[in-house]
């Protein structure tokens, strides 16, 4: 993610910019150099430069926040509904492992809310929400770990 908070910025950080972009649009007006701009506000040139750029097409108004990037696809309540179906397991939905994948999880978003996203944006959600990657641990689920320590301490030593 781009941000520390997983999800860009907060409403407080958007509106703190456009201040920002506002006291820039003013300096413009007084023919101020860009390389002044940028030192006293602390940004970069090249943003001073693209916001110049937008000032002289379209004035104090191209310099206001446009809002977040782009809204989550699934709300927190349908997200919690998501949470709810991945607890039951893969093989309730019909698939004979017990992985979750981002492919399956897709599948799983279009068949419960008839959204298409793509993989990178289901990582993307379940990042938001706290999930992270994880490895199987490579283990048959009908693994006896009592029958295997008996092997490991009676068989395997006359087997080497």
């Amino acid at each position: 993610m781009r941000y520390a908070q997983g999800g860009g910025l907060t409403a407080e950080r958007r509106e703190f910019r456009e201040r920002i972009r506002y006291e820039a649009g003013e300096r413009f007006g007084r023919s101020e150099s860009t390389a002044v701009i940028a030192r006293d506000l602390r940004v970069s040139e090249r943003s001073v430069e693209r916001w110049r750029r937008a000032w002289r097409e379209g004035g104090m108004d191209a310099l206001a926040s446009t809002g977040p990037p782009k809204l989550p696809k699934l709300s927190d309540e349908q997200f919690t509904e998501l949470e709810e179906e991945l607890a039951l397991g893969p093989a309730v939905h019909g698939w004979e492992d017990q992985r979750w994948t981002l492919a399956r999880i897709r599948a799983l978003i279009a068949w419960k809310f008839s959204l298409d996203c793509s993989s990178a944006g289901v990582w993307r959600l379940l990042h938001r929400h706290g999930w992270s990657w994880q490895s199987p641990a490579r283990r048959a689920l009908e693994r006896d770990e009592q029958a295997v320590s008996l092997w490991k301490k009676d068989v395997w030593p006359q087997a080497e």
